[in-house]
């Protein structure tokens, strides 16, 4: 039963002026309109939840960003922005929607203010799609309302959709081609199945055969693993359609002629996201005798073929043109240009194209600038450029059967050269290595008139890649998944986005250094595709000597040394544990509170804490089980919250590890809370400082009145460290950094009563938050890095290491130490990646 709307929803209901098929679902009543693990929905249902939903958002224009995904809790959210009128960035790259100032987001079941200045809209935008590919450019195309219910209802149209339809989603939905099956089956009161299953697991099948599923759509790839992994019987099937990509003519056949023989339909498709998703359609009945053709134009719009000037030979070739009202308002290259109206009346796609003798449109190769390969829009003159950075004359195209880019390479063939060039273009776009093809030759090939020649360009043959080198992103990609233990990982991804805690920064950090070069400073929030773009220019130049490192990475390096130093009595230099936590509450708010996704965040936290606590009991209880040294507190972390107030050893030794646990808990749970999170995202800076402000509370207090327990041990009296860390990544101009010292410095004064240890801790969090990155010679990076990889394990292990050599040799109790802890470090990681991939290999595939 559909549950009333409140009052003021319905009041804000008679008001929608947004996309059409979002805002009239409740037209289709008692349908059903998304079926996912957790139920169906019917059109009724999703209208009252899109209804409330919509009430959390202003009547004001927002810009909206929103993490794509194939569940209710996504349609929902993006439903309710596109039915009230504002506009949509979806993206699962976390870096867009601070770019271009995403104003509000998606936040566990309700939509949050991000705290960021609002940027001027176009009335008429609606949606913000990328459509860089792996270019690493942060262009979006911007499409407004009359453009997404236009191309949904031309869809609809062609397709012959009616409210019987099922459609399960194959596609992803940050993708316009994803995105469009759910538009166009929204718009006729049909219904979508959400899974985000490959077609090559027989689980995804079994669904849409539960759910009597009518439709599924795939780019060429997608017929390529049904090939290799069985095509389902599917006896509800109806239509396949197909797009992002071209399909060879003989596979477009095979696949019509089963379509034929098992009664469904194969609909070829043609188009971009500058056309909101799609321009022309090959008519099933003429898929088998025209299997070349895009077919003609969808609904509503108009194709045609514009001369172009150096195409000779080609009678009837031109550029293919589209009109129609779903061509895009325009490009966005920032934040300003999203005030900007409509500013094109047609699309020139930069395809080559001619009407065969039937009337149907055939693509026969590019205008040259754009390929589109593996579902990636690739920019050859970015491509071209960069080459030309190395000193080599080359000419980039597209192969006839779009499986690969082909680069002709000009000079005597060198395999050194033909080597370089491929890594070079794997890294400036993405593509594995096995589809870039490499062909010497005397010259460039070349027109009449001296431009190069495309269509022969396109057609060489010869030395393809043969895996001179791994490409660096595809390198970089296994580099992620192996340092964070995730799987699978994208080019797309991001360091934030996977997860990535203090501990892996460290490490991935120092790879990175040693794979790219200098890292930009926010390296953490970029794509790894982006990352690998910038890598030729990396690699290609001298090594400087000296590099700087991230002041977090330093301390904890000279804070463990510091720690094992003193406890070794090699010297005394006490503080480097509260450092520690500082440094613990900056990696914190630099990493688990980025992103929009707040149950993501928590299952990140969960996994850094998991890292932090689960080797430090197992190590606990492998100590009691030959000595009795620790008891069950020490074990279960749980000394701090039962145990004595005042210092005891060695009940107290692992003090630090079980403050850190308990901060981190306790910092993940009050940000849990919506209007928490909400105030944080507002004033992100305020939020901490009032955080160390209220930290200094029980600070003081213990102060004032002779606390006579443990100060500087507890978690009660050390939580405004682990702010002051926070609110150091906050800061963001002097006046912010002079506040925050002051209050920093406050609250070191007199807490240890032992001046060089204050001195010590102030020294580190001033560092903190003043000093973004400390310069070290090139050879040190190596040790440092080990060390501050290693910081928990050498502080956890050497406990056990250094009494045995602190009378004789002090410096051998510090160096066993560190190497032990190194040793252990390496251990765990090793016996954590092998478990890792002993359950992918158990997962369903």
């Amino acid at each position: 039963m559909t549950p009333p709307l409140p009052a003021p929803v319905r009041e804000r209901a008679t008001r929608r002026a947004g996309v059409g098929f979002a805002a009239d679902l409740a037209r289709h009543g008692g349908r059903p309109a998304l079926i996912a693990a957790t139920g169906t929905l019917t059109y009724d249902d999703l209208a009252a939840l899109v209804a409330q939903a919509e009430a959390g958002l202003p009547a004001t224009q927002q810009l909206v960003g929103l993490t794509p995904a194939p569940t209710v809790e996504f349609v929902v959210a993006y439903l309710a922005a596109l039915s009230w009128g504002h506009a949509v960035l979806a993206s699962r790259d976390q870096v867009l929607p601070r770019a271009y100032g995403a104003t509000w987001a998606w936040d566990d079941g309700r939509f949050a203010p991000t705290g960021r200045p609002e940027p001027e809209l176009h009335p008429d935008l609606r949606l913000l799609l990328s459509t860089s590919g792996s270019t690493g450019s942060p262009k979006l195309v911007r499409l407004s309302r009359s453009n997404l219910d236009s191309n949904a209802s031309a869809i609809a149209s062609y397709l012959g959709l009616t409210p019987d339809d099922r459609a399960i989603t194959t596609l992803p939905l940050d993708y316009c081609y994803g995105l469009s099956v759910l538009h166009s089956h929204l718009s006729v009161g049909a219904a979508v199945v959400l899974t985000d299953r490959s077609v090559a697991e027989p689980v995804l099948w079994d669904l849409a055969r539960a759910t009597g599923a009518t439709s599924f759509a795939g780019v060429p790839y997608t017929f390529d693993l049904l090939d290799a992994a069985g095509w389902p019987d599917l006896p509800t099937l109806r239509r396949a359609t197909q797009a992002g990509g071209r399909l060879a003519p003989e596979r477009v056949r095979a696949v019509a002629e089963r379509g034929r023989r098992e009664g469904w339909e194969l609909f070829v498709m043609y188009g971009q996201t500058e056309a909101t998703a799609r321009m022309a359609y090959l008519p099933p009945a003429l898929a088998e005798r025209h299997p070349a053709a895009i077919g003609v134009a969808i609904p509503g719009g108009a194709l045609s073929i514009e001369p172009v000037d150096g195409v000779v030979g080609h009678p009837g070739v031109g550029e293919l043109v589209y009109t129609g009202p779903n061509v895009m308002m325009g490009y966005a290259h920032a934040a300003s240009d999203l005030a900007r109206g409509p500013e094109l009346t047609e699309l020139r796609t930069g395809d080559l194209a001619r009407q065969n003798d039937a009337g149907l449109f055939e693509v026969v190769g590019r205008r040259a600038r754009f390929a589109k390969l593996f579902g990636q829009r690739l920019d050859l003159d970015r491509v071209e450029n960069l080459l030309a950075l190395d000193d080599h004359e080359v000419a980039c195209a597209e192969s006839p059967d779009a499986t690969r880019l082909v680069v002709a390479l000009a000079g005597e063939p060198d395999p050194q050269a033909v080597a370089e060039v491929a890594r070079t273009a794997a890294a400036a776009t993405g593509l594995p290595d096995h589809a870039i093809a490499v062909v010497p030759v005397p010259e460039v090939p070349r027109l009449a008139n001296g431009k190069v020649d495309q269509v022969a360009v396109a057609r060489l043959e010869g030395s393809r890649a043969d895996a001179p080198e791994v490409s660096t992103t595809a390198s970089l990609t296994a580099l992620y998944g192996a340092v964070l233990g995730r799987h699978p990982v994208s080019p797309a991804d991001t360091f934030t986005g996977l997860g990535g805690d203090s501990l892996s920064y460290v490490e991935l950090s120092l790879r990175l250094e040693r794979r790219l070069g200098p890292l930009p400073s926010d390296w953490p929030d970029r794509t790894i595709a982006d990352l690998a773009a910038g890598a030729p220019r990396a690699t290609g130049s001298r090594r400087p000597r000296w590099v700087r490192l991230d002041t977090g990475i330093v301390l904890r390096a000279a804070a463990i040394v510091m720690i094992v130093g003193s406890h070794t009595n090699l010297f005394v230099l006490l503080g480097g544990a509260h450092v520690l936590l500082a440094v613990a509450g900056a990696s914190f708010a630099r990493f688990h509170l980025a992103g929009t996704d707040r149950s993501e965040r928590r299952r990140n936290l969960a996994r850094s804490i998991g890292r932090i606590a689960v080797p430090t009991s197992l190590w606990v209880l492998a100590v009691c089980l030959v000595s009795d040294q620790y008891g069950w507190r020490n074990v279960l972390l749980l000394n701090d919250a039962l145990g004595s107030r005042t210092w005891q050893e060695p009940q107290w030794h692992f003090w630090f590890i079980e403050v850190l646990v308990y901060l981190l808990v306790g910092a993940g749970a009050l940000t849990a809370f919506a209007r928490v999170a909400a105030w944080e995202r507002r004033s992100p800076y305020w939020f901490a400082v009032a955080l160390v402000a209220a930290g200094l509370v029980p600070r003081f207090w213990a102060t004032a009145t002779g606390y006579d327990g443990d100060l500087i041990h507890s978690s009660v009296f050390l939580a405004w460290l682990f702010a002051g860390g926070w609110a150091a990544t906050r800061a963001r101009h002097a006046g912010h950094r002079l506040l925050l010292s002051a209050l920093l410095l406050a609250g070191v004064h007199g807490f240890c009563d032992d001046p060089v240890r204050e001195a010590t801790i102030a020294v580190g969090l001033l560092a903190l938050v003043w000093v973004p990155t400390v310069p070290l010679p090139r050879a040190l990076v190596g040790v440092v890095g080990q060390v501050a990889g290693a910081s928990l394990f050498v502080y956890l292990t050497h406990w056990q290491v250094y009494p045995h050599l602190e009378h004789h040799w002090p410096l051998g109790g510090l160096l066993a130490s560190l190497v032990v802890g190194i040793v252990v470090w390496r251990l765990v990681d090793r016996i954590s990646d092998l478990g890792r991939r002993h359950r992918w290999r158990l997962a369903p595939q």
